[in-house]
């Protein structure tokens, strides 16, 4: 008779489901706060590096400025973020992405075996990309800008170690700079493959 009454009675059975549903639930919630601040960061990111960008295109650019404003921009919604801006010029669009023009004799695709280049971005070496680094943009550049902000999530997902570690969100925003002056050539300068 006992054991027939302890089989009916269903009384703690709400506390025992809900202990298997929690963990779950936990785990669902926190997911999607995780995700929600990624998604908004990365919005946020995005409008900071266009906006930057386009200040940076101008006759009194201020690169030191425009990096800090995006960092202002992106700090209170990532904590603790750091960011790496880099910036790419060209002297048109379609040079993005091109190698500095070499003599390919043997035909692999590589600037090798004493093969003759032209340092187009004169920093005295064959590169696969002819785009200068840093900020030696002139009139008329086109310049991409791009920004990896690093950061450890807020939300941190119960169970998944793995999804606790420092993320980054990158943004890019491609600018070509006002006609301020006269835009500087490529270099015309030939060099050695190693």
């Amino acid at each position: 008779m006992m054991l027939r009454a302890l089989l009916n009675d269903h009384e703690g059975a709400t506390i025992v489901e809900f202990a298997i549903v929690l963990p779950m639930f936990m785990v669902l919630l926190l997911s999607i706060l995780d995700i929600g601040q990624m998604v908004y960061g990365k919005s946020v990111l995005t409008g900071a590096v266009h906006r930057a960008a386009r200040s940076s295109a101008t006759e009194t650019r201020n690169f030191a400025e425009a990096d800090a404003s995006v960092l202002a921009a992106i700090r209170p919604v990532l904590p603790g973020v750091t960011i790496k801006p880099t910036r790419t010029s060209y002297y048109d669009f379609s040079d993005i992405g091109r190698p500095e023009k070499w003599n390919d004799t043997n035909g692999n695709s590589r600037c090798d075996a004493n093969e003759v280049y032209t340092d187009e971005n004169r920093n005295g070496q064959w590169d696969e990309d002819v785009g200068k680094q840093g900020s030696e943009s002139s009139a008329n550049d086109v310049v991409i800008y791009r920004v990896t902000a690093s950061f450890d999530p807020v939300f941190k997902v119960p169970f998944l170690p793995s999804r606790w570690s420092n993320r980054t969100l990158t943004a890019t925003a491609v600018v070509k700079n006002q006609p301020f002056g006269n835009q500087t050539d490529y270099g015309s300068t030939a060099g050695s493959c190693p």
